[in-house]
């Protein structure tokens, strides 16, 4: 199974407003760039979009390293957020719909197929591929 190191960011201009996201992909000596962009969104949902964008770039299953500054997304994984929701019908502990449902739904199906590794970094420090997929989510949102 390949090793892939993915790297993600979302940002937004206004939460919500346009917002963009920015990911890096590194598979041994290969490294592809990617972004995109929406003219109304959230810093959350650039998060996920990030990631699913991301890890839709796969081809085959992966092990997967996959990097955010987001606390919401890594957290979700890792503390398996997920398993409560689905066992609730998607309501959150507050008993109103989950934020957010159709990207974890295609996050939860990609997690399916790649064994993914979720890791926080630190935002706006001195990771140089977190640092990357900030300016790239920048340059994506629309103006």
């Amino acid at each position: 199974m390949k090793k892939v190191i993915i790297y993600t960011d979302g940002a937004c201009s206004g939460n919500p407003g346009p917002g963009g996201y920015g990911a890096v992909l590194r598979c041994g000596e290969h490294e592809k760039e990617i972004s995109g962009g929406e003219p109304a969104t959230t810093n959350q949902r650039m998060e996920m979009q990030a990631a699913i964008s991301a890890l839709g770039q796969l081809k085959e299953p992966c092990q997967v390293m996959l990097h955010s500054d987001s606390a919401y997304l890594i957290n979700a994984f890792n503390e398996r957020w997920f398993e409560q929701w689905r066992q609730n019908g998607w309501k959150n502990s507050k008993k109103a719909e989950v934020a957010n449902r159709d990207l974890w739904e295609s996050l939860l199906e990609l997690a399916r197929i790649h064994q993914i590794t979720w890791v926080k970094v630190k935002g706006h420090a001195d990771d140089e591929l977190n640092n990357r997929c900030d300016q790239l989510a920048r340059a994506a949102i629309p103006r």
